[in-house]
């Protein structure tokens, strides 16, 4: 029985929980997801958790913060003026922008704090700093 190794391109169901039982991706309702293994192109703890997997293996792994999104960083929180935003933006908390960077790079930032004098964004991905527990399902091994 083969088994998921470096350089093999896998396919494979997973529902990917927070601490709570909050599901935060799926894809039972969808197309398996597929990567090849050690590209580096999914969450290390993903990649390493299907390492030895075989067709119809099924295991649920919870991967730490560290090898998940990533812990939080404070440095990606900022509070910008208002008036330093375009005069159309009515920001809201929760809402999601593309931010612009010096150089061309765009960085999506979450609203965290909204006042009349400034917003709050937060760069942070919404899962950073959160262990996540995923259950995963092999489905194809190439």
């Amino acid at each position: 029985m083969t088994q998921a190794r470096t350089g093999n391109k896998v396919k494979l169901h997973f529902t990917g929980k927070l601490d709570d039982g909050t599901v935060f991706a799926s894809s039972a309702e969808s197309a398996p997801i597929e990567f090849t293994v050690g590209e580096g192109k999914v969450l290390p703890g993903l990649e390493e958790a299907v390492e030895g997997m075989a067709v119809g293996d099924a295991k649920t792994v919870t991967i730490p913060s560290e090898q998940a999104y990533g812990p939080r960083r404070d440095d990606l929180t900022q509070e910008i003026p208002r008036d330093r935003l375009p005069s159309d933006l009515s920001p809201e908390v929760g809402q999601r922008l593309r931010i612009e960077q010096t150089g061309g790079d765009t960085v999506l930032a979450s609203v965290a704090a909204v006042t009349d004098e400034t917003i709050t964004i937060d760069a942070n991905h919404p899962l950073a700093g959160q262990a996540i527990t995923l259950e995963l399902e092999m489905v194809e091994i190439a």
